[in-house]
C-alpha cells in the first residue's frame, strides 16, 4: 500500500510539473518541439481550437485506441497520466488565460519549457509510465510492426518542429529546434541523476569492521574477494558494495576515520539491478 501511494504521488506530481512547463512556457511561446503538444501549437495557430483543447481531444482519442489495442495494463499508469495532463492543461487555460509569454526573455522561457517537461518525463519513465501522446502511437507500432520506432518518432518531431519555422517565424522555429535537441539529453540526464548510486571498491587488510558497518548501520550487503598487493606482496581483501549517495558519504567518513590506510575507488553508476535497488 505504501509503495502504491508513493507511485501515485510520483505519477501525479511529475504529470503536473509537465503541465506547468507545457502551458506556461511551451504554449505561450509557440515552441513546436515534442510530439502531440508540439502539433497542438501548430493547430492552435489556425484559431479553430486552442492548444490545450487539441491536446485533450487527441490524447483522449489515442487513449481509447490504446485501451482496446494494448489492454488494461496500458491504461493503469499511462492512461492516468494522459488524462491528468490533458485535464490539467485545459484547466490552466481556463483559470490562467495567457495572451503572451510570462517574460520577454525567450531563452529563459525555452529553458523552463525544456526542463520542466523533461523532469516530469524522466520520473514517469523511471517508474514505467509515460504521459501518453506519441508514446501510445509508438507502443501500437511496436506491437504490430518491426519498424524502428525511435527513428520514426524522431522524424515526426523533426517535421513538426520544422513546420514551426513556416507557421510562425524563423526565430521561433530555431528556438524549437534547440529545444528538440536539448530535450532528449536532459531527460537522459534526469534519469541518470534519479538513479545515481555509488559503487565502492575498498582494498583493505581487515574487512570485517567495514562489512559490519555496512550491514548493521547502512543495512546493505557486500562481497569480499581475497587479493594480493602487487607492490608489497601482502595478503589483502577487496570489498564490493553499492550504496545510495547518503549511505556513500557515511561509509566514506567511517573508513576515513577508522581505516585511513584503506584504498577506495568510488564510481558513479545509474544501472543497479538487484535486491534493494531495481528489479529486472
Amino acid at each position: 500500500m505504501k509503495s502504491q501511494l508513493k507511485n501515485f504521488c510520483l505519477l501525479t506530481g511529475s504529470t503536473l510539473i509537465m503541465a506547468v512547463g507545457i502551458y506556461f512556457f511551451k504554449f505561450a511561446n509557440n515552441f513546436t518541439f515534442g510530439g502531440i503538444t508540439g502539433l497542438a501549437v501548430l493547430v492552435a495557430k489556425s484559431g479553430i481550437i486552442s492548444a490545450s483543447d487539441f491536446t485533450f481531444i487527441t490524447n483522449m482519442i489515442l487513449l481509447v485506441i490504446g485501451f482496446f489495442i494494448l489492454g488494461k495494463k496500458f491504461a493503469a499508469k499511462t492512461g492516468y497520466c494522459s488524462i491528468l495532463l490533458s485535464v490539467s492543461l485545459s484547466l490552466l487555460e481556463r483559470i490562467f488565460p495567457m495572451s503572451h509569454p510570462l517574460t520577454d526573455q525567450p531563452v529563459l522561457e525555452l529553458a523552463f519549457a525544456i526542463a520542466l517537461p523533461a523532469l516530469g518525463s524522466a520520473v514517469l519513465f523511471n517508474i514505467g509510465a509515460s504521459s501518453g501522446g506519441t508514446d501510445v502511437v509508438a507502443m501500437i507500432m511496436k506491437k504490430y510492426s518491426s519498424l524502428d520506432i525511435g527513428n520514426a518518432l524522431m522524424l515526426t518531431d523533426f517535421i513538426i518542429t520544422l513546420s514551426g519555422c513556416f507557421v510562425f517565424d524563423i526565430e521561433t522555429g530555431l528556438y524549437s529546434f534547440l529545444g528538440l535537441a536539448a530535450r532528449s539529453f536532459m531527460i537522459d540526464g534526469f534519469i541518470e541523476s534519479l538513479n545515481l548510486s555509488k559503487y565502492f571498491n575498498v582494498v583493505c587488510i581487515d574487512p570485517q569492521p567495514i562489512c559490519d558497518f555496512i550491514k548493521e548501520k547502512l543495512h546493505r550487503s557486500a562481497s569480499i574477494v581475497q587479493a594480493k598487493g602487487a607492490f608489497s606482496g601482502e595478503d589483502k581483501y577487496i570489498i564490493f558494495t553499492v550504496l545510495n549517495r547518503v549511505e556513500a558519504v557515511k561509509l566514506r567518513n567511517f573508513i576515513k576515520e577508522n581505516h585511513p590506510d584503506a584504498f577506495l575507488l568510488i564510481s558513479n553508476t545509474s544501472e543497479i539491478i538487484g535486491k534493494g535497488f531495481h528489479s529486472i
